[in-house]
């Protein structure tokens, strides 16, 4: 079934005006061709798109799907004309990333910064995700890397290990376990955790460890960055658990202790990954080359 952006332009129109009339007006149609591109449609697809009322019409939820879709379309025609515009201006090509906070934070900086030097004409954008929509969005097109840490959720990626990592535990320089040098996940649960929002791959590996010990986790706040985090800890709101690299750093600038978490599962991986497809774009294979060198062999 093919679809026209003209129609589809007004289906739009005609939700945001809730009705036909206005809506014919704003894509400069005549009223007898846009109810007939409305009742063609409705036909083609088999649902009723709108219900009529004495004072114009209300979308059915078949409308309010078809407009979450019609939206979506015109964002990546934005992007598409967005991108071809820049070959004008001497870039020549966009490359989408969607990483973890971890891995923003504790390696792919330097890494991005060697990349776009070494190619200046690729122009790069990049997007903090959960590792869950990392993946979810390189699996369905949104990006075209994705850095993140196991477990694999999608078995439509290609995957290579990227950097290794580790978990550690911030504490208010004042507190019970500040004497200590390394502490078990077992010692911080006596206390309030200070942690990254739902759904981040620390948070739920925490949350699971907690369950297998019979516990539930102590998670009294729950923040976006890792800076906030780490005010929290100073202000004395609770401890953390989060990446060591800036862990470190936060350690240097605020009234907060270091500690290393004992525990075989602090130790974790950073995969880069892409659509699995028989051969990558130039600009993709690039990218995978550079950050990952034994992708090569």
């Amino acid at each position: 079934m093919r679809l026209d952006l003209t129609t589809l332009n007004l289906i739009l129109a005609i939700e945001q005006t809730r009705s036909i009339t206005r809506g014919a007006q704003q894509e400069h149609l005549a009223l007898a061709a846009a109810s007939k591109r409305v009742s063609d449609l409705e036909a083609r697809l088999g649902v009723q798109l709108f219900e009529r009322r004495s004072r114009g019409v209300e979308p059915t939820e078949a409308c309010r799907a078809l407009v979450r879709h019609i939206r979506s379309l015109h964002a990546s025609l934005h992007a598409l004309e967005s991108e071809v515009v820049e070959f004008a201006r001497g870039i020549k090509g966009h490359l989408r990333i969607a990483a973890n906070s971890g891995s923003i934070a504790e390696c792919l900086p330097p890494d991005l910064a060697a990349f776009s030097q070494a190619h200046p004409q690729i122009r790069i954008s990049l997007e903090d995700q959960t590792s869950a929509e990392v993946q979810a969005a390189v699996a369905e097109g949104r990006a075209d890397v994705g850095i993140f840490t196991p477990p694999m959720l999608d078995n439509r990626l290609q995957t290579w290990r990227y950097r290794s990592g580790r978990l550690a535990v911030l504490v208010p320089k004042h507190h019970d376990l500040a004497g200590k040098d390394a502490v078990s996940f077992s010692d911080l649960l006596a206390y309030d955790l200070v942690g990254l929002h739902a759904g981040a791959s620390a948070q739920e590996l925490m949350r699971e460890q907690a369950l297998a010990r019979g516990q539930t986790l102590n998670a009294r706040l729950q923040v976006r960055g890792f800076d906030a985090i780490a005010q929290l800890v100073e202000a004395g709101l609770g401890v953390a658990v989060l990446p060591e690299g800036p862990a470190e750093r936060f350690s240097r600038v605020f009234e907060v202790k270091l500690l290393r978490l004992e525990e075989p599962w602090a130790e974790r991986e950073y995969c880069l990954g892409v659509m699995r497809q028989e051969r990558l774009p130039a600009v993709v294979q690039r990218f995978v080359e550079a950050l990952c060198p034994q992708s090569k062999t």
